[in-house]
């Protein structure tokens, strides 16, 4: 189920992500957000947020034995793929190898 969802989320994610990149590029996503205190405010929750997520994924990236700095540095740079695709791609655990 949980893979179910991020595989939806992924996928419109990923949809829209790429037609706003086809119409707009790379720094025509980002530059709107230094145009208003109003953009900067979402850029600056978007930023505190996706640091956050970084924390908890080298959290638990360390505790599960993965390397976290791959997808913290994914993270940079396509924002929330990177969490997104880290979750995506975590192994399934059971009860049994918890």
């Amino acid at each position: 189920m949980r893979r179910t969802i991020l595989s939806v989320v992924l996928l419109l994610f990923g949809a829209l992500s790429s037609v706003a990149l086809w119409q707009h590029g790379y720094l025509g996503i980002l530059v709107p957000h230094f145009r208003s205190t109003a953009g900067g405010q979402v850029f600056a929750d978007l930023v505190i947020a996706l640091s956050l997520v970084c924390v908890w994924l080298v959290r638990d990236a360390r505790a599960k034995g993965r390397a976290a700095w791959a997808w913290v540095l994914f993270t940079l740079v396509a924002g929330s793929f990177g969490p997104l695709l880290y979750l995506f791609t975590a192994r399934r655990t059971t009860p049994e190898t918890r």
